[in-house]
This record gives structure tokens, sequence and C-alpha cells, in this order.
């Protein structure tokens, strides 16, 4: 099983719709058996494969847990939530056969930022090689090995936060692809996670040398990552197209965009090219250019669809129907790609 984190210290870039469309590609086009996680707080990755009336139910204060549809990644840390070092393992996922994605969902849940503050404390415990701070930091590790069998790849929705939530993720994780704008601020983003992957990995990896030398059995007793995968793990990059002008039915370049775009693949290089994937070979770290697809996003979100598998009846019409099969084109080869440089066999 391959986990694969989505994440940019940029907002705004697609991140979510190409999450979800990418698994749903998995799945369906490949054959793969694809689990969703949402670790954002803003829950968008659960609204878009359920659809807003589904996805609002899980959060209804008034129903009881037995009484939900199905449990949330808050559910999963509830021990944790209330001082315990574990977390709830029993927990079981929306089946792919109830959603128009194909793919198994862990929901996410708006209270998730709440506890950053608690998973802060874990990673000052975890530096200093305290078990119960690693095993705190080590959630999402000891989440996914219950799922190792079951699933052949995990896609893991990230919101934009530089906290310990997300810091956690990636300590469990074993990829992560950073989708991108075509502004200043991806670049930028991409310097500020090249330098907080290096703080903190040199820190946690400290922490457990500590932690080993005061008690090696510890380590193997919780199943803790003693070396961090994501530092081989970066997959690859996308960039959400700007939108365009044409004349006589061909693009017109903004000047501002394309020399943007020109410098990622040199600003990727340098800021995350050091923990590529072992899959990539000369720096081919591009997955592709992701399209703006201007009102089928919405309409995706509306009837909890893939874009790429939006009907008459979602309200498709005249050169929609070009646009949705252009883009689920596009998909199948960045996920082509992507399945690549994370060494995943056929399904």
């Amino acid at each position: 099983m391959k986990s694969v984190c989505f994440f940019n210290n940029k907002g705004g870039v697609g991140k979510t719709t190409l999450a979800c469309n990418l698994a749903s590609v998995f799945a369906k086009e490949f054959g793969y058996r694809v689990l969703v996680i949402d670790c954002d707080p803003q829950c968008n990755a659960t609204t878009l494969i359920l659809g807003e009336e589904r996805s609002v139910s899980l959060y209804d204060s008034d129903k009881d847990s037995d009484s939900r549809e199905a449990s949330t990644i808050l559910d999963v840390l509830k021990p944790i939530e209330v001082g315990d070092s574990s977390i709830d393992k029993n927990i079981s996922p929306i089946r792919s056969d109830t959603n128009r994605f194909h793919v198994d969902l862990v929901p996410g849940h708006p209270r998730l930022s709440i506890l950053e503050d608690l998973l802060s404390q874990a990673w000052r415990d975890t530096i200093a090689g305290d078990i119960g701070g690693l095993r705190k930091t080590n959630w999402c590790s000891g989440f996914l090995s219950t799922f190792a069998s079951e699933y052949d790849i995990v896609f893991l929705d990230l919101g934009p936060s530089l906290g310990s939530l997300n810091r956690s993720a990636l300590i469990g994780s074993d990829f992560f692809v950073t989708p991108m704008g075509a502004d200043i601020f991806s670049i930028i983003g991409l310097k500020n996670i090249s330098e907080w992957l290096k703080i903190w990995i040199e820190r946690y990896e400290h922490g457990i040398e500590i932690c080993k030398s005061q008690s090696d059995s510890s380590i193997q007793s919780f199943d803790l990552q003693e070396r961090i995968k994501i530092k081989k793990g970066f997959a690859g990059y996308t960039v959400q197209a700007y939108i365009a002008k044409y004349k006589g039915g061909e693009k017109r370049p903004t000047k501002a965009f394309e020399r943007i775009i020109t410098t990622f693949p040199s600003e990727v290089e340098t800021n995350l090219g050091k923990y590529k994937s072992q899959y990539i070979n000369n720096g081919e770290f591009a997955l592709g250019e992701v399209p703006n697809m201007y009102s089928l996003v919405p309409l995706g979100q509306v009837f909890a669809s893939p874009i790429g598998e939006l009907k008459s009846s979602d309200g498709i019409v005249g050169t929609h129907f070009v646009q949705v099969k252009k883009y689920n084109e596009i998909l199948i080869q960045v996920a082509t790609i992507l399945k690549k440089n994370i060494g995943l066999s056929e399904a």
C-alpha cells in the first residue's frame, strides 16, 4: 500500500479538486483499491465526495456517534483529544459504492483544528524523546497500518498549514504531491515547505535517537517511524493553469504568468529536489498542467461527482462535454506519471 499526501503551503491551487479527481481515476480507470482521508479541517474533500447534505449530517451535534452515517478522522484522534497517547483504529470508512468517486472515505471534521494545540505539545515532547509524545505524533502511521492489506493507495488531503496536524500526517505517509498555481506565492510556498521539512525532520530523528537510548524496545512496541519516509517521498507537482486569452482558437500567453511558470522546474529542483522519490529520474517532477475548469468545478461540487463523470443530467451542455473529456484525459496522464513516481505496481 502506498500513501500520498496532497500538500502545499499556498492555498487556492485546486488541491482538493485534484486529489479527489485523481483518486477517482486511480479507482475507476486503473482499478486500484483507493482510500481518501480528509485531514483538512475545512473538510472540502468530504463535501466534494459526499455532497453537502451528507457531509453536514456527519457534524450534527444533536446526533450521537452511533446514529451518524460514519465516523470521522476526529473519532480516530478522540483518545488523544482526551489525553491518551493511542488512537481509535476501529473506524470503518464510507464505502465506494455509496459515492460517484468510487473511493472509500474517512471524512474530515472541522474540530480537527482544535487538535493543533494538543499535537503541538506532543511535538515538543517528541523532540525531547518522550515516548508519549512520539506515539501521538505517529498517529497517522499507526492508523494507516490498519489498512495495509485493504487498499493499494491512500490519498490524504491536507490543509495549507505548516502546523502539527500536517506534520504528523506527513510523518506517517510515504509520498507527497505539491499542487501549485501560476503565481509567485506558489514559489514562496515551495521555499517555506523546504525549510520547514528540513527543520522538523532533523528534530524528529534526533528525538527518536534520544528515545532509543533510553528504551530501544519502546520504538518496536509502538511501531514508531524511525526514519521519515518522505525524506525520499516528493512525487511531483502540478500547475493549475491560469485563465488565458485566445485568438483564432490559439492560446495567447500572458507574459507575467509564463515567466513564473518557466521558473518552476528550477525552483522545484532547488527546494524539493533533495526529497525526491527514488522512482523519479533526472528531476522529472512535473506531473502536468491542470486546466481551469470554470463552471465545471462547482457543478462537480453540487452533484458530488468527479469532473470526468459529469453528465447531461448534471447540467452538462454543449462544449462542456468536450471540456469534461479533455479534463479526464489530462487527469489520466497525470495519474500515469504519479503512479510511476511512487512505484505503484499494476492493479
